[in-house]
């Protein structure tokens, strides 16, 4: 007889644990084992969570290297069929060779299930019959689980599943993270103590009330914002290091439709307009792709989004400074190019309306649409195209974690008809749609990898732009890690030609992330390394460095409302000099809308109890030597960057946190 060591280990999830028996198949290059029941001294505890046990399986002949295994279980008459959830089966063969099969799922029948042996192999090196039918058949149940639909025509296609309980179980939130995604605004109200609030229609009639509101929770930067949002430095700081430090970008030359002349504005420092422009110290934001879009109704109240222009200038102390804004697109008399030298109430409600347009503009296009739905098709393209055996499929998986789930429910609870952001941001409804979908025409492959981003927004030399400093250094470690695996497998680039699951993932996200837009300039197919190294740089960094570029702030600067309004409910002043702190207060969004903005940001910002941090892998996926090392080294790099951020915010008034590798999350898991 010849004796395998099989170990199971079960999951540390509540609830992994099975009382039913399991059993299990070896299937070999040279035959297989019978199908037996795993039994030992534990008894019913071997498959407890958090368990690793042991079991004996004799062959009568060695079966030669292992393929795969079968697994299934069956309940006993005294435990109903229950499910289980185990994390990997090793195997050691009397040859003394170890082989791993990863699992990480759930099992809840009692079908035959057949896992592959953790070594990585890209579909032309895995010849043997049994693993070509096994990986044919694990896609063919793939693309009937992750099947796409179009949720709204012009924006990319998602998952489709009508509620959670809809979704494959592989790619539900484990129970810890169930119990908090129950957490809704009306929870988030209560844990900041202002579930009195959430239908107050009122407007604010003095600045004492909302601060009062905003002290429920202060952070260290939300406190720092609500003493300093008044100020141009910190105005003009978040186009930076705020929520959206993705808009500005340095102007060549002042828009035929915003007429700035030299006469109105002043220049910080000793030059001229033109000669700053010269200089290359003169930037701009521009909301244009806002114009024409259609407002909310809010409590029966008419709203009002501008789409406004923004000028700033890199003034000589190195500091970046607002020098006019103009708050529709098109000029003329009733709309008026604000400056600093206005009165303090003109210039406030000009930057206030901007601040408020840029809300809207980040959460639709900056946050949605750029992380969360992108997101969503790498993962479900990765879930129909790319097995299992597959080192992409290995490499990404940890990156997809939770993502389907957390934007099932954000259909459902924030942008469905009627989801909170729907009911109380000024974008809320039909003109969400149209942000998104204009966003979406104009989204390109460059503005998603941040080193081509920076360069063509003209960003380089910008003092103070920590997302750029982080962000880049992130890329190139991320970089780095990414060339190193699939280096592993890739030794040329006719291998990346060849292999005929990759060029159908990334059709797959051509044709349904992207909707066959080759002015995307979003690659069709593969044909270098180098291309497909990128473009997985560029997945991992928006599902993590991205995502929480954009995410993690949001509290931090919105829960002072009057620095970012979620919505304005008065029409922005067509003459100047005829604003007040009373036309401020008028102009404010109503109490309910305030609050319930707060509970949500709140609540987007909140950490997972089961944070999984970049470059942690608690599920085995690759076993093989060379690319664990590179794992290590990976997370070393992380952790090195995240040391120099560390220092360098020790020096700062606003420490920029939001990029520190090792507080966020691996995927768009929030």
């Amino acid at each position: 007889m010849t004796n395998y060591d099989v170990t199971v280990s079960t999951g540390n999830l509540l609830h992994a644990n099975t009382f039913n028996n399991i059993y299990i198949k070896l299937v070999g290059t040279d035959g297989e084992s019978n199908q037996t029941c795993l039994l030992n001294i534990s008894g019913p505890l071997a498959f407890n969570t958090g368990a690793e046990s042991t079991f004996t399986l004799s062959c009568t002949n060695s079966i030669g290297k292992l393929l795969l295994i079968e697994l299934d279980k069956h309940p006993v008459k005294v435990f109903p069929e229950d499910a289980w959830f185990p994390n990997k089966v090793e195997v050691k063969s009397p040859e003394g060779q170890t082989f791993n099969f990863p699992i990480y799922r759930w099992i809840t029948d009692s079908e035959v299930h057949r896992f592959r042996d953790g070594k990585a192999l890209l579909v032309y090196e895995d010849t043997h019959p049994l693993g070509k039918y096994s990986r044919e058949k694990e896609l063919t149940e793939r693309k009937e689980d992750y099947q796409w639909h179009v949720y709204k025509q012009g924006i990319p296609h998602c998952i489709k599943a009508e509620n959670t309980g809809s979704l494959p179980l592989e790619v539900h939130f484990s129970f810890t993270k169930n119990i908090e995604s129950l957490f809704t605004t009306t929870r988030g109200l209560i844990e900041l103590k202002l579930d009195g609030l959430g239908d107050c229609t009122e407007k604010w009639t003095d600045m004492d009330s909302i601060y009062r509101a905003f002290c429920c929770k202060i952070t260290d930067i939300s406190g720092y914002v609500q003493k300093h949002w008044k100020e141009d430095e910190l105005f003009a700081y978040q186009f930076l290091n705020g929520i959206n430090p993705m808009l500005i970008r340095r102007c060549t030359a002042i828009p035929k439709n915003f007429p700035v002349t030299e006469s109105m504005v002043f220049i910080h420092g000793p030059h001229t307009l033109e000669e700053e422009l010269k200089n290359e110290n003169i930037y701009l934001c521009d909301y244009k792709l806002l114009d024409g879009v259609e407002a909310n109704t809010i409590n029966g109240k008419k709203q009002y989004m501008m789409a406004p222009l923004v000028l700033l200038q890199r003034t000589p102390d190195d500091k970046l400074m607002p020098i006019a804004i103009q708050l529709k697109q098109t000029p003329g008399d009733d709309n008026p190019i604000f400056c600093p030298t206005d009165s303090e109430y003109d210039w406030l409600m000009a930057k206030i309306f901007v601040r408020s347009a840029d809300f809207n503009f980040h959460q639709l296009n900056v946050h949605l649409l750029r992380t969360h739905l992108l997101a969503e098709v790498f993962t479900v393209s990765l879930l129909r195209n790319v097995p299992m055996v597959h080192p992409l499929y290995k490499l990404l998986v940890p990156h997809t974690r939770y993502s389907l789930q957390i934007n099932l429910m954000a259909r459902n609870r924030l942008i469905s008809k009627d989801g909170t952001f729907t009911k109380y941001a000024a974008c809320g409804g039909e003109g969400m749609f149209t942000i998104l979908k204009r966003s979406m025409a104009s989204m390109t492959y460059s503005s998603l990898c941040i080193p081509d981003d920076i360069a063509e927004r003209g960003m380089e030399a910008v003092p103070n732009y920590y997302y750029r400093d982080d962000g880049l250094k992130l890329w190139d470690i991320i970089h780095k890690f990414v060339k190193g695996i699939l280096n592993c497998y890739y030794k040329s680039d006719a291998d990346v030609e060849r292999d005929s699951e990759l060029q159908k993932w990334i059709s797959d996200i051509f044709v349904e992330g992207f909707l066959s837009n080759a002015n995307t300039g979003i690659p069709q197919g593969f044909s270098t390394v180098a291309a497909l190294v990128k473009f997985v740089t560029m997945v991992i960094f928006t599902c993590s460095v991205q995502h929480s570029a954009v995410n993690s702030g949001q509290y931090d600067y919105v829960a002072w409302m009057p620095n970012t309004p979620m919505s304005l409910q008065l029409p922005p002043p067509t003459t100047k000099g005829t604003t007040s702190e009373a036309t401020m207060l008028e102009t404010f969004s109503d109490v309910n809308v305030t609050v319930q903005g707060m509970a949500i940001m709140y609540l987007l910002c909140k950490q997972s109890p089961d944070f999984v941090p970049l470059g942690h892998y608690p599920d085995e996926h690759f076993f093989e030597k060379i690319p664990c090392k590179l794992i290590k080294e990976f997370q070393g790099d992380i952790e090195i960057q995240s040391l120099i951020i560390k220092v360098r915010n020790e020096n700062l008034d606003v420490p920029y946190t939001y990029m520190n590798p090792t507080v966020m999350e691996n995927s768009v898991s929030i």
